[in-house]
């Protein structure tokens, strides 16, 4: 399966000038809900990375997913897995665990999310996890901005990767992109504006 040709096909790779919720600057941004929009394509996908999990025999009881970006993603991958699906939301400003989930002490949590940046909002729901008892074998994403190193690939995570070295992450494809600070970005130099997308702008 090629993702890379698959996000293009659904309008869900763009490209211009875009603020990441980083605060940098990027001329490629990923809009998962664009691929996730039709079921067949989100299943299929869940299916592909339910696949790569399976490889390595990890021992999962429920999938979390943060809110909003990861629900879709993360309820697709429970079910291709048969394992309970359950979700974190924020709430002044803090990722929490709401509408009467609980987690079981020793329970075997996964956390997936549609993309993987630096992982900063997948451990924010991990440590909700650990703060009620499961444990968090890994981490799970359609698509891996990079920073992070998936597992079976070579090389190391960037310095700027939250998430943990001893737990796996499992992604279908990296997705690699020039990311700029703002006092470096060259569209800002010829006079563009970025724009924010995503669940946190629009």
């Amino acid at each position: 399966m090629d993702i890379q040709k698959l996000y293009k096909q659904s309008g869900a790779l763009l490209e211009g000038h875009f603020l990441l919720s980083s605060g940098k600057h990027s001329p490629n941004y990923l809009q998962s809900a664009k691929v996730l929009e039709d079921p067949q394509r989100a299943q299929k996908l869940a299916s592909a990375l339910a696949k790569e999990i399976k490889k390595v025999g990890l021992e999962i009881d429920t999938i979390c997913s943060p809110a909003i970006g990861g629900l879709l993603a993360g309820y697709e991958l429970a079910r291709a897995l048969g394992v309970r699906f359950i979700f974190t939301e924020r709430k002044e400003g803090q990722m929490t665990l709401r509408r009467g989930f609980e987690v079981d002490p020793g329970e075997k949590v996964l956390i997936c999310e549609d993309i993987i940046t630096t992982g900063g909002s997948a451990m924010e729901a991990a440590k909700e996890i650990e703060k009620r008892g499961g444990e968090v074998v890994g981490f799970a994403a359609l698509a891996n901005r990079g920073v992070c190193k998936r597992a079976g690939q070579e090389g190391k995570s960037q310095p700027e990767c939250k998430l943990p070295k001893n737990k796996p992450l499992f992604a279908l494809a990296d997705f690699t992109f020039p990311i700029y600070e703002p006092d470096e970005c060259p569209m800002c130099a010829k006079g563009d504006t970025p724009i924010k997308p995503g669940s946190r702008g629009n």
